[in-house]
């Protein structure tokens, strides 16, 4: 194919090729076809999904875990409006994704078409850009803007539709140079800055968030928090950015977070703030801080610039990126009095003794004994994903994230992710170990990506924990309205036949001493794989049960 004769969708995949694109996730349509041919000749890998949510949740999974935009391809309509499920949490989770949309042929705009919708107002609001390709001959200008959109500042998805008649167009001139990441770095001032605010401090500490994090830049932070002996916490579903098991840690602030690392924020003379926006969940619903000058000296470091001051007026603003920033942090040199250091070895026993041992639980299997099994019999880099449910409380206090990039899960709190999800971290590491860990009404929302799983030979494992509830709503439900349950019981399948049914392995556990036999024969399989977890109803966190919050909810009125 000579330049003179590519034609827009040949461009749009050539484009990609050259941006370093080697897989995209889709499910076809017939409104951009030409774009599946071009897929035919070109080096890149297609996973072929069963739902457009699915599809975009794996390539947003693929963006969070590479810091490079992962790709979707989905057709118009009932396509895009599926998909926006991805787009959602790629934004509140800053992971860089492009989706590209098909759209109705130019000629039949604002007519109501088949299946036509606008992007730019549809998308808008929940996409860092969204736009819509004219003509053909300015897809390589669209496409790399829209690599740098992706990545650039706080990270984000893009959203760019392909009338279906444009693809066809020629695109005779020559590609766009590949794109490359832009990451702003700490002035020398802001750093001697921190450097006396931490001179001054009495009780710092260090809160790691946000994302396209590099190992090295862990590694950074690390040998900045062994110089300093600052206490570290992480932010809601950033675990691996810190070894839980580094004298320094001191747990993370999610759902349910240890009262006594929340306390410890609260009397902080000095919160450092890498990478993270501190939104609801760190924040503990926006009050561990005053809104909007807080108490405490804020130093807030953050790659968009949108962001520094947007809820919080900080003592020191920073604009950088949180790698750029490590390797700052490493350099600086520690005040010869460290006031905080025994504090800081206090934290970590806190976190050690919230963490080690699982509550007892009502029930046969106490999710809380699954974690600890899971994160002794576990490689270290194994790779846990999961979506969201009261469930997701047993993985954050109980299992161990011992390397960067070993948990994929979103900070937006999506349903139905984690399966998706570990079909794109298989996809991306074949060779390493991958669990999904599910709730039951979570899983159903995108059980059909287990199918893709199947085509795919994916020997991932899919843990579902089933009582047979939205266990998290019913949990509010008996706060607010107790003893009043309503829409939120359910019956479910088989879940084991049901990976039987697709081809894959499946067991049953109805008792805790019943895991680790399981995991092991699934994992052994070589199959995808779902261990369905009996859990009782009553088990709905790991310190509360259903009727301890229904009963104090009446005690309350």
């Amino acid at each position: 194919m000579t330049i003179e004769a590519r034609t827009a969708a040949q461009a749009l995949v050539a484009q990609l090729q050259a941006n370093g694109v080697r897989h995209v996730f889709t499910v076809p349509g017939e409104s951009f076809l030409p774009v599946l041919d071009a897929l035919y000749d070109a080096d890149i890998a297609v996973t072929v999904c069963r739902q457009e949510g699915g599809a975009a949740m794996m390539a947003e999974a693929h963006g969070k875990a590479t810091g490079r935009p992962g790709i979707c391809f989905v057709t118009r309509g009932p396509g895009a409006t599926n998909a926006s499920a991805g787009i959602h949490i790629a934004q509140q989770d800053s992971s860089p994704m492009i989706l590209f949309v098909g759209q109705v042929e130019r000629g039949y705009r604002d007519r109501d078409a088949w299946q036509e919708v606008d992007y730019r107002a549809a998308f808008g609001p929940l996409a860092k850009w969204a736009a819509e390709i004219d003509q053909g001959a300015r897809v390589p200008e669209y496409v790399s803007r829209a690599f740098h959109a992706a990545t650039s500042g706080r990270p984000g998805p893009v959203v760019l539709a392909l009338p279906k008649d444009m693809l066809k167009e020629p695109c005779p001139g020559p590609l766009a140079p590949a794109w490359q990441p832009v990451e702003a770095a700490p002035g020398p001032e802001e750093m001697e800055r921190l450097e006396a605010l931490l001179a001054e401090a009495e009780r710092p500490l260090l809160l790691l968030g946000g994302s396209r994090w590099t190992e090295a830049a862990c590694a950074d932070v690390r040998t900045f928090a062994e110089r300093f002996r600052l206490p570290v916490a992480t932010s809601y579903r950033r675990l691996p950015l810190f070894d839980p098991l580094h004298p320094s840690y001191a747990g993370d602030l999610g759902l349910a977070a240890n009262p006594k690392l929340a306390a410890r924020v609260r009397a902080a003379d000095l919160l450092i703030v890498l990478g993270g926006r501190l939104g609801e969940v760190p924040s503990q619903g926006y009050a561990l801080l005053d809104i909007p000058g807080p108490r405490t000296r804020l130093v807030h470091i953050h790659p968009g610039a949108e962001e520094i001051g947007r809820v919080y007026v900080p003592h020191l603003p920073v604009n950088a990126s949180a790698n750029r920033t490590a390797a700052a942090l490493a350099r600086l040199e520690p005040p010869a009095r460290l006031p905080w250091a025994a504090e800081t070895e206090a934290a970590h026993a806190e976190y050690l003794a919230w963490s080690e041992v699982p509550t007892p639980q009502p029930g046969r299997v106490n999710l809380g004994a699954v974690m600890v099994h899971l994160r002794d019999a576990l490689p270290g880099d194994a790779i846990i994903c999961n979506g969201a449910g009261n469930y997701a409380a047993w993985i954050h206090r109980f299992y161990r994230f011992r390397q960067p990039g070993t948990h994929i899960a979103p900070t937006s709190g999506s349903m139905g992710y984690g399966l998706p999800a570990a079909v794109a971290m298989q996809i991306l590491h074949p060779a390493r170990t991958v669990i999904a860990i599910n709730g039951d009404g979570d899983v159903l929302m995108s059980a059909q990506e287990f199918a893709t799983a199947v085509q795919y030979n994916l020997p991932l494992v899919c843990i579902v924990a089933d009582n047979g509830s939205y266990g998290t709503i019913r949990m509010h439900q008996e706060r607010d309205f107790p003893g009043r349950v309503s829409a939120t019981d359910l019956r479910n399948p088989d879940f084991a036949a049901y990976a039987r049914a697709f081809g894959g392995f499946g067991v049953t556990v109805e008792a805790t001493e019943e895991f680790p036999a399981a995991l092991e024969a699934a994992r052994a399989s070589g199959q995808p794989s779902i261990i369905h977890l009996k859990v009782a109803k009553e088990a709905i966190s790991p310190g509360l049960t259903l009727t301890a919050i229904r009963e104090q909810a009446l005690r309350e009125r």
